[in-house]
């Protein structure tokens, strides 16, 4: 068995490597029909084959957290657009400096914002340093959106602990690129939103939810519906930062309209402290301190 798998991995390196010398060489293959089709970039990316990058898209990421060890995680999402405060308060000083209005209603708004980086970097800290000394099978990674803002700062908190932490990016019309934070081997880029958001909750123990933007509310409204509706399991769903969420979301007003139940307000918690975050996610699962 073993040799033929052998084989099988030795004819499709070659038939890879056939392709990589034509293009080094400057020469083309006969004709498309004559590519193999998994090395054939044109036949792969037709509206035909949509379902077979859906397959992909889910199997490589899965198939390479697993053989990481990565099975249980904690999603932490946010916004993109806050700084850390270092760079927040060298904006600041640019701006006052530049005597620009515009600029300087940004900066402040930033350095306003920016204590949110420091917070998830010390939630993501603190979910490290429970991990570092449990059974493998026992441990929690970090895993963000692989961009920058909050984001950045959850994985920069798991690195600066020494534990491994996952980015699931994706490829947008303005490139995103991957924080420096995210563990090398750990960091997958998505086309498919669809198939990124199922990657968040396949392994996902709990979701922690700091202010963010449109797609911090469908990441986190997503989360909430699947879990209202039996479709997942119940996760701990930790709203950090209450005051923006209660001033953006006005839950009475749908509990009071009859669209969702009084019961539905236990799905998610509202916390402002990274201890109190991981305090819910701790007591949800009965977790020693």
């Amino acid at each position: 068995m073993k040799k033929t798998e052998h084989l099988t991995e030795s004819r499709l390196a070659d038939a890879w490597a056939e392709l990589q010398n034509h293009s080094d060489q400057g020469r083309t293959l006969p004709s498309d029909a004559y590519r193999l089709a998994f090395a054939d970039p044109e036949f792969l990316l037709r509206r035909e084959t949509r379902g077979i990058r859906f397959q992909l898209e889910m199997l490589k990421p899965d198939l390479d957290q697993t053989e990481q060890g990565i099975e249980n995680t904690i999603v932490v999402f946010g916004s993109a657009r806050f700084p850390p405060p270092e760079v927040a308060q060298l904006s600041l000083e640019h701006a006052l400096l530049s005597g620009d209005a515009d600029e300087l209603a940004l900066a402040r708004r930033q350095m306003r914002n920016a204590h949110y980086y420091d917070q998830a970097r010390l939630f993501a800290g603190l979910v490290a340093d429970y991990s570092a000394h449990r059974r493998p099978e026992e441990r929690l990674f970090i895993a963000t959106g692989g961009g920058p803002g909050i984001m950045e700062a959850a994985n920069r908190g798991a690195h600066e602990k020494g534990a491994p932490s996952v980015g699931l990016n994706i490829a947008l019309p303005l490139e995103q690129r991957p924080n420096p934070y995210i563990t090398p081997n750990l960091s997958f880029k998505f086309h498919y939103f669809a198939l990124r958001k199922m990657h968040f909750m396949m392994r996902a123990k709990a979701l922690v939810a700091f202010p963010g933007g449109f797609g911090t509310l469908d990441e986190l409204f997503e989360v909430i519906t699947l879990v209202q509706t039996g479709k997942a399991k119940p996760v701990p769903i930790v709203l950090f930062g209450s005051e923006y969420w209660k001033r953006l979301v006005n839950i009475d007003v749908m509990i009071e309209e009859g669209v969702i139940s009084p019961g539905d307000l236990a799905l998610f918690h509202y916390v402002d402290e990274p201890q109190a975050a991981w305090d819910v996610i701790r007591s949800f699962y009965g977790l020693d301190p």
